[in-house]
């Protein structure tokens, strides 16, 4: 008989007080599922195949999120290649493993859109994978995602199944996000230094690159919408991985605008070209999540709204 996921599953979360994670806890919480599964890295280091192993042979969850890794923004991933490489693999090998050995019926994996090429055709559209060079500073991280994604494909290959499923959102954001100027993505980095420039009336702040990049951003309670959705799907394996993604993309500058808006920051917006770009534009095709009725429901200004609410509430 086939597994129907419901309230009652029982459903491990893994980095559950992350930005993706938590959005996950927050639903599940919110909408009195019974029986949740989380633990912080202090309780169970997930780097450790014996530990996780362990915890799936004691716990047999029904259900995993793989929200756990290590991530972070480009200068970051630049500078610190090993340790992306090595910590999203170690823990994708365990958690992914040991989920195939003790007969998960569900699992979400979250790649991410650094894994399709550097110069790709836009909308990247999910046959587009590995057709081409990477960019240069997120070819380790992007190597590692690409690794769990193959890993999954293989074991549903291998055992005849869909199980595991393999998603592709575009820049994630919400409660909980890193707004460590060192490590941060662009949105929330951008939020904080807009806010900071406010609240000490600075006539202008200085912003890394040209501005003319182009991101794409879905709001992390619309990530969870979509997974919800897609743990019931009748998607085969062979159609995986599957793009999340809202299907609008914004330029730095026009992301910058529609946050000193919604912050009330008045002065002027300079831009520090000596710094990266990174990719000239990240928009993904999101066909496969229109073609069962799914579109995302919070547009980038409402979700920074909410954003920039829960990090005042933060500070």
């Amino acid at each position: 008989m086939d597994f129907k996921f419901n309230k009652n599953s029982k459903i491990y979360i893994a980095g559950h007080l992350g930005l993706i994670g938590s959005s996950f806890e927050r639903y599940f919480d919110d909408n009195e599922y019974d029986n949740v599964i989380v633990k912080k890295r202090s309780e169970l280091d997930l780097t450790s195949k014996e530990d996780t192993y362990n915890f799936f042979q004691e716990y047999r969850p029904e259900v995993v999120i793989l929200a756990a890794g290590k991530v972070g923004g480009i200068i970051e991933n630049r500078d610190f290649p090993a340790d992306f490489i090595s910590e999203n693999l170690s823990i994708q090998l365990n958690v992914i493993g040991a989920a195939s050995k003790f007969h998960v019926k569900k699992l979400i994996f979250f790649g991410s859109s650094c894994m399709y090429p550097k110069d790709t055709k836009q909308p990247m559209k999910e046959n587009q994978l590995w057709t081409g060079h990477l960019e240069e500073t997120s070819i380790a991280y992007a190597t590692a995602k690409y690794s769990g994604f193959q890993m999954c494909q293989a074991i549903n290959s291998q055992f005849n199944s869909s199980s595991f499923i393999s998603l592709i959102p575009n820049s994630v954001y919400g409660p909980n996000d890193n707004f460590d100027l060192a490590s941060s993505h662009v949105l929330s980095a951008l939020i904080r230094r807009i806010h900071e420039a406010k609240i000490a009336n600075l006539a202008s702040v200085t912003l890394w690159g040209t501005g003319s990049p182009r991101r794409e951003f879905i709001y992390s309670d619309d990530l969870v919408e979509a997974c919800i959705l897609l743990l019931n799907s009748s998607f085969k394996y062979q159609n995986f991985p599957i793009n999340i993604s809202e299907g609008i993309d914004f330029s730095i500058k026009e992301l910058s605008k529609i946050i000193s808006k919604v912050v009330g920051y008045k002065g002027k917006i300079n831009w520090d070209v000596s710094k990266p770009d990174g990719v000239m534009q990240k928009l993904l095709d999101n066909g496969k999540m229109k073609s069962i009725g799914w579109s995302a429901p919070t547009s980038l200004e409402q979700g920074i709204n909410k954003l920039y609410k829960w990090y005042l509430n933060s500070l």
